[in-house]
C-alpha cells in the first residue's frame, strides 16, 4: 500500500501573473481566489484526508485554512514547502524580468542556474523532496496534501519522473489545481498533474 500525496497550488492573488511574488510577505487571495479555495476544498474533502500541510506563506496558508475547514482540521505549516527564494528578483514585474538575459538564462537552465541572491531550483527539489518523503514516513498508507507553489510542486513532479529540471516549462501547474502522487518505501510514481478543480 502507498501513502497519496495531493500536492495542492494555492489559488489566486492579484499579482499573479503580473509579479515575480516569491516569498513577499502580504501577497493575499483575491475573492476568485477564495473561490477557488472553496472548490478545492469540496475536491480533496472526497479524498478521506489524514493530514493537511502548507508552505508558510500567507497565499498558501489562506488556501490551506480553506480546505482545512471543510476537511475537518487545520493545516501545519511545513517549511520544506515554501516558494523559491528568488533573492534580488523578488517582487519585479514579469515586464521588467522578461528582457533581462539573466532572467532567460535561468528560465532555460533551471538544473544549473540561480537567481542573483537567491535559492536555485535543486536546492529548493531537494528541500521539497525531503518534505513529501518525511511526510509520506508519518502518513503511510494514508492520503495527504500539500499546499505549495508551482515551482515547487513541479520540483517534486520532476524528482518522481526522473526529469531534468531544465524540462520545467514541458508542463503546466496553474493556481489552484491539484496533482497527485503515490509513495511507497523507495517507490514513487504519478498518478495524475495539474487537475483543474471547476466545481
Amino acid at each position: 500500500m502507498a501513502t497519496t500525496i495531493f500536492l495542492v497550488r494555492h489559488a489566486e492573488h492579484e499579482l499573479l501573473g503580473r509579479v515575480l511574488c516569491g516569498r513577499m510577505l502580504g501577497v493575499s487571495l483575491g475573492e476568485a481566489g477564495r473561490q477557488q479555495a472553496l472548490r478545492l476544498g469540496g475536491r480533496l474533502q472526497r479524498e478521506g484526508l489524514a493530514a493537511l500541510y502548507t508552505s508558510p506563506l500567507a497565499r498558501t496558508r489562506e488556501t490551506a485554512a480553506v480546505i482545512g475547514q471543510q476537511c475537518g482540521f487545520a493545516a501545519d505549516i511545513a517549511t520544506e514547502f515554501e516558494e523559491i527564494d528568488f533573492g534580488r528578483w523578488t517582487g519585479a514585474s514579469f515586464d521588467r524580468l522578461n528582457p533581462d538575459p539573466a532572467w532567460q538564462s535561468w528560465n532555460a537552465e533551471r538544473a544549473s542556474g540561480r537567481p542573483p541572491g537567491g535559492e536555485s531550483m535543486a536546492e529548493a527539489q531537494a528541500r521539497a523532496v525531503a518534505g513529501v518523503r518525511r511526510i509520506e514516513a508519518l502518513h503511510p498508507e494514508a492520503s495527504v496534501a500539500i499546499v505549495s507553489h508551482a515551482d515547487v510542486i513541479k520540483s517534486v513532479l520532476a524528482w518522481c519522473l526522473g526529469l531534468s529540471m531544465d524540462f520545467h516549462a514541458r508542463f503546466e501547474i496553474g493556481p489552484a489545481s491539484v496533482s497527485a502522487m503515490a509513495m511507497w518505501g523507495t517507490g514513487a510514481k504519478v498518478l495524475w498533474m495539474n487537475e483543474a478543480v471547476t466545481s
